[in-house]
């Protein structure tokens, strides 16, 4: 894998659709706006804290890619922009996080129940922004996601100190708490372009894949990474007591030794223990299987854009599932 990939690749699929991203920025800082000062402040703070936009772009992406003509595609990515930006500020809040993209967090900064509710505020302007839209078929596929999405969040902390998890659990828990959201950024694009029942399903794959090589890359990204590049604090899924993939692999590959080190990091929370598992992490293959299965991820979604006729949008689709697994940051 590629840890030295430069930022060219995110830009270079932003400036695509850069008057789109505007559009979508303008909305945001609309749609932000309470009559509860502090609510904005909050929200301001990390909607603005320097994000890579993913999701929203890819909103913009399939619906131009399938011929959308129009701008209430600019409306369903800022929504789905605040509905990430609320399960940020709740990941935050459970995981006692400090460090959020280079910054403080908002729970660091604002307190818990601050942090919590400002994400309720999120995800509620954001079903009011699928009534400004007014389009009957969004609702469903969106309530549905956040659902999900929520179920995923869950799955996740009953998985927090259980060393027992498997590569199969943890992948449908990365489907549910990650991938859901980008597949269904990529299926309100196709959506609102009208596209085809069989276009649809092409958008939600390359979605799910994309979402799937996104987060692999993130926990390669947490035991091979630098702090200052990555904004957090390598090591921090481990310090958790998170099982992710590298970790997986490594407790499947691994002598009962180190196995029953693992363990009792994972169940007691055993920071000693912490530098003696992230060098065995990386002593092993559990990083290059990591890094394959986030590129098996990644040409999966370029593949699913099979159906799509040649446009600039399908390009940078295409470049985009190839930065997802490629990425340093």
């Amino acid at each position: 894998m590629n840890q030295h990939q430069s930022t060219d690749s995110h830009d270079s699929f932003l400036s695509t659709i850069a008057p789109d991203m505007e559009g979508v920025n303008r909305i945001i800082r609309e749609q932000l706006h309470s009559n509860v000062p502090f609510i904005s402040q909050i929200a301001e703070y990390l909607i603005n804290a320097g994000g890579k936009r993913i999701r929203p772009a890819l909103v913009l992406l399939m619906a131009r890619a399938f011929g959308y003509q129009g701008t209430q595609h600019q409306m369903l990515a800022a929504m789905i922009e605040f509905i990430h930006t609320a399960t940020l500020l709740h990941d935050d809040v459970v995981d006692e996080a400090d460090l959020r993209r280079g910054k403080s967090s908002a729970n660091a900064l604002f307190g818990n129940a601050a942090s919590v509710l400002v994400g309720d505020f999120l995800y509620t302007r954001a079903f009011q922004m699928i009534v400004a839209v007014n389009d009957m078929r969004i609702l469903p596929v969106l309530s549905d996601a956040t659902n999900l999405i929520a179920e995923g969040e869950v799955m996740q902390l009953v998985n927090v100190r259980n060393p027992a998890i498997d590569e199969k659990r943890y992948m449908e828990v990365i489907y549910a708490k990650t991938a859901r959201l980008f597949e269904v950024s990529a299926v309100l694009g196709a959506l609102i372009a009208h596209a085809s029942e069989k276009e649809i399903e092409a958008a939600a794959a390359y979605g799910r894949s994309l979402g799937i090589a996104f987060q692999l890359v993130d926990d390669l990204l947490d035991y091979a990474g630098e702090t200052d590049v990555l904004g957090k604090t390598v090591g921090n899924d481990l310090r958790e007591g998170k099982m992710t993939l590298p970790l997986i692999f490594l407790m499947s590959h691994c002598d009962e030794s180190i196995r029953k080190t693992i363990r009792e990091c994972i169940e007691n929370h055993d920071e000693a223990s912490l530098p003696f598992i992230l060098e065995a992490v990386k002593a092993s293959d559990a990083l290059d299987y990591t890094a394959r299965k986030a590129q098996d991820a990644a040409n999966d979604a370029a593949q699913a854009l099979s159906c799509l006729r040649d446009s600039q949008y399908k390009e940078t689709l295409i470049k985009l599932s190839t930065f997802s697994a490629e990425r340093n940051y």
